[in-house]
């Protein structure tokens, strides 16, 4: 079964090692095979990745396009102790983006790092309204997800 893939005028999408753009009309694509694919709303760059939780996507989107290295894996490694020690109720997140790739299951471990990138949000956003206790964190954002 393909994966169907809607472009919008002037997107950007990368399949594999190709960036693919496309003109200044909707396109339609059919993809079938194996690679990775990921659309431009879903890449990160070192430049954008200016937080704990956006670096460690930045990782896991290097592992998924190419592929698991020792230094890609002591980085990982290195970020998410770094944002455990820092934010400890991140742990159930970072948990689940961890069994994601020891299963080899990539895509599903950036779709689980945004889930940390959007926990991580409201952190930040109680930190500026002046809470300061975080371990409650994880169960107001439970709670707001309907958990």
């Amino acid at each position: 079964m393909s994966l169907k893939v809607e472009l919008k005028p002037g997107e950007r999408l990368i399949i594999g090692e190709c960036l693919i753009t496309n003109s200044d009309q909707r396109t339609r694509l059919f993809v079938d095979g194996s690679a990775p694919i990921l659309r431009e709303k879903d890449i990160l760059t070192a430049e954008t990745a200016n937080s704990p939780a956006k670096r460690i996507y930045f990782a896991v989107q290097l592992m998924y396009l190419d592929g698991i290295t020792e230094e890609l894996e002591r980085t990982f490694q290195q970020l998410t102790t770094e944002i455990a020690e820092a934010a400890p109720s991140t742990i159930p997140y970072i948990d689940r983006i961890n069994n994601e790739i020891l299963t080899g299951s990539l895509y599903k471990a950036l779709k689980r790092t945004r889930e940390l990138i959007e926990y991580e949000g409201g952190l930040f956003a109680k930190l500026q309204s002046g809470g300061s206790d975080l371990s409650e964190g994880v169960k107001d954002h439970e709670q707001s997800k309907g958990a």
